[in-house]
């Protein structure tokens, strides 16, 4: 009779729980996520209060300075301090991704969830013009907005909020419809509750965590758009800090061979947006629980 005790031979295949590992690699991520973003806000608004230093102070004897404990940024061409002005310049990104964003969800639920309360003709009517302005690209309708005003942070937002409501407004629609077809709808239209009521005691509610985490994930890209901008030379004035700004400013001293000047406001625009993804992606595992299932599987 065969003996089935015989150990396991090592070509045999060994399951092992990968649930456990993807869970713990997902808390790492959130964690070193928090990490940066907490680090990035603490410094715009700790950095300048502190560092009694001009951004705006040129010495030329110090142009072009490698990284050291002094700059640990090294200085730019004309030299100023580099770690001084990529805080600086973070905070604009910051300020202009935030506050586009959230004007961009509130225009785009309010947007979406009218359209899709209403219905009929207005629903078909709202969502033709949305597919209207999806189909001009985002950064040329950028360009438009901006080109209307002077170089300014406050152009710069307005246009980063006017071209990137429509993906909300689509999100927050299709939400609501299948909100819609919910028995608690159903009983309190039966009830006799209004429209008005209905989609403002029900429907928005039940929407405000699919628009929280557009707006989270339309930071990131507010910030780089605004960079675009300010690269193009359309966005903030050029003596103003901006990673946008910097990036461009620094074109020459790379072709140089000096490589700190673009390096470093490279890095402050695409890690914190990084961390901001990840923060977003734990979040939308959070509100989609297939999707948290299979990634647990």
């Amino acid at each position: 009779m065969a003996d089935t005790t015989r150990p396991a031979d090592s070509t045999d295949i060994v399951w092992r729980p990968r649930g456990r590992t993807r869970r713990s690699t997902r808390t790492l991520r959130v964690r070193a996520s928090a990490v940066i973003l907490a680090a990035a806000v603490l410094a715009v608004l700790l950095v300048p209060p502190l560092v009694h230093l001009d951004q705006q102070a040129v010495d030329l004897s110090h142009k072009l300075l490698p990284p050291s404990w002094e700059h640990p940024f090294g200085t730019d061409d004309v030299g100023r301090d580099l770690l001084l002005r990529c805080v600086y310049g973070l905070r604009i990104s910051l300020l202009v991704g935030v506050v586009a964003a959230l004007v961009a969800t509130v225009v785009g639920t309010v947007v979406g969830a009218a359209a899709a309360a209403l219905g009929g003709w207005t629903d078909r009517l709202v969502m033709r013009l949305v597919d209207v302005f999806s189909s001009v690209p985002h950064l040329l309708l950028g360009i438009f907005v901006v080109a209307m005003f002077r170089p300014g942070v406050w152009p710069v937002i307005a246009s980063v909020a006017v071209t990137h409501w429509l993906s909300t407004a689509r999100i927050v629609r299709a939400e609501v419809l299948s909100l819609r077809s919910r028995p608690y709808i159903d009983a309190a239209i039966s009830g006799g509750a209004s429209r008005l009521r209905v989609t403002l005691r029900h429907l928005l509610p039940g929407v405000l965590p699919q628009a929280g985490l557009a707006a989270v994930l339309m930071v990131p890209h507010a910030m780089w758009h605004e960079s675009a901008l300010s690269f193009l030379g359309l966005g903030l004035p050029s003596h103003q800090a901006s990673l946008g700004n910097l990036v461009q400013s620094a074109r020459g001293s790379l072709l140089a061979g000096d490589w700190w000047p673009t390096l470093f406001p490279g890095l402050l625009l695409i890690v914190p947006t990084l961390a901001v993804a990840g923060l977003a992606g734990a979040w939308r595992e959070r509100l989609d629980p297939r999707r948290r299932s299979e990634l647990m599987l």
